[in-house]
Order: C-alpha cells, then structure tokens, then sequence
C-alpha cells in the first residue's frame, strides 16, 4: 500500500534529486575525461529527419570528410540524418567521428558511422560538451533542437561566456527566411544591434565554410589570412 505520509513524500524526492545529481556529474566527468582526446574537433548540428537523398545530408557528409582532411575531429549528437552524415563522412576519411548520443522517450539508436561514442541522458550536459570542447560550429538545416542548439550557442558568444568561435550556417536559401527576419525585425525593433548578425557566417559551399574557420585558426595564431 502506498505511503502518502508527507514527509515520507519529501523524503524520497529529496532521494531521488540527490541521485539525479549524481548522474548529472557522472554524464560531465564521462565527457571531461573522453573528449580532450579528440583536440581540435569541430561540432555538426542538424536535422535528425534528414533523409539520405537529400542534397543536405550529402552536403554533410562531403563537410565530414573535409573537415578531417584539414585535420579537425567531427562531432554530432550521434543520431540519424545529418549528424549521420557528418559522421559518415569523417569515418570515411578515416577521421575521429565522435558522437555524443541523447538518450529519448522514443530511443535514439547511435548512427553506425562513430568511432567513438558518449551517452548522455541531459540535454544540457550534452551541450555543454559540444560547445566546450568544439573550435567551431556547423549548422544545416534542422527544426527545433537545431534552433535550439544555434541560437543557445549563439549567445553563449554573444555575452562572451565563450571565445568568439565561427559558426557557420550552411544553406542559404534554408536559413535566409531567418537571417532576414533578425535583420528587418529583430535588429529593426532594437533588439539586437546589428553588429551582432556578423557573429556567425551564411554559406553554400564547403569551400566557403572551411575558410571561415581556417582564417579564424590562422588569425589566433597570430598570421593574417591571405
């Protein structure tokens, strides 16, 4: 029969936050120990649905192959559809192809292009470490996480609780109903200066975001890009 005596109520809820905490440590030592390993790595976000005939998914994983090329570590949240793609693309290429995998209602099944894998239970403590440990940031096109995971990193430049990395969107005819949105609204009503829009980069091609983030390597490393 069940206890409905409100201290033993409180009680175990306190049990259970205390356990919580725990996890939640446990999920961030698993991630400081593993991913330093895999310096200098760069993070691909984007749709989970993507399909693999779309121009998109292609566009990742030729991104994948080139980032290791130029000698970055790829990771993705782990799953299908884009993060596969980018993932696919660095396996190929015989790169690190990290995947940092959340775990949900409907079981997201880790894609089978990592070489190597994080669990993770917490979204936050998940993006906590695709931030922390990443030199830039890839956004193709995606829906709620993926807005989710731009505009929080985005700000996370802005108020400059980070370095100012690049951070790339990909696709221009996907992402430009929004960039025009911020500029005509966002920035028109005061609530961004326009500045601020110069914090991440528009591109098509692979060739234009792979030099976004080799001229901001070259700059940190004290050479003015050609």
């Amino acid at each position: 029969m069940p206890n409905h005596n409100p201290q033993f109520v409180i009680n175990e809820l306190e049990k259970e936050e205390s356990w919580r905490m725990f996890r939640i440590i446990g999920e961030f030592v698993e991630g400081f120990d593993v991913l330093p390993a895999f310096q200098p790595a760069v993070t691909v976000f984007g749709s989970a649905r993507m399909k693999q005939d779309s121009p998109y998914y292609n566009l990742a994983r030729s991104l994948g192959q080139a980032l290791v090329k130029k000698g970055y570590s790829v990771f993705t949240g782990g799953g299908p559809g884009i993060m596969e793609a980018a993932n696919r693309g660095a396996f190929e290429s015989d790169g690190d192809s990290v995947g940092l995998n959340i775990s949900l209602p409907r079981e997201q099944a880790p894609n089978p292009y990592i070489t190597k894998g994080v669990s993770f239970r917490y979204f936050f403590v998940r993006k906590v470490m695709l931030v922390k440990y990443s030199t830039a940031f890839f956004m193709l096109p995606g829906g709620y996480g993926t807005f989710d995971e731009f505009f929080e990193t985005l700000t996370l430049i802005q108020t400059q609780k980070v370095r100012p990395l690049p951070m790339v969107l990909m696709g221009r005819q996907y992402w430009g109903g929004l960039v025009d949105w911020l500029k005509n609204t966002v920035v028109a009503q005061g609530m961004l200066d326009e500045a601020e829009l110069s914090l991440f980069h528009v591109v098509d091609t692979i060739e234009e975001a792979i030099d976004v983030v080799e001229s901001y390597r070259e700059a940190q490393a004290g050479i003015s890009p050609p």
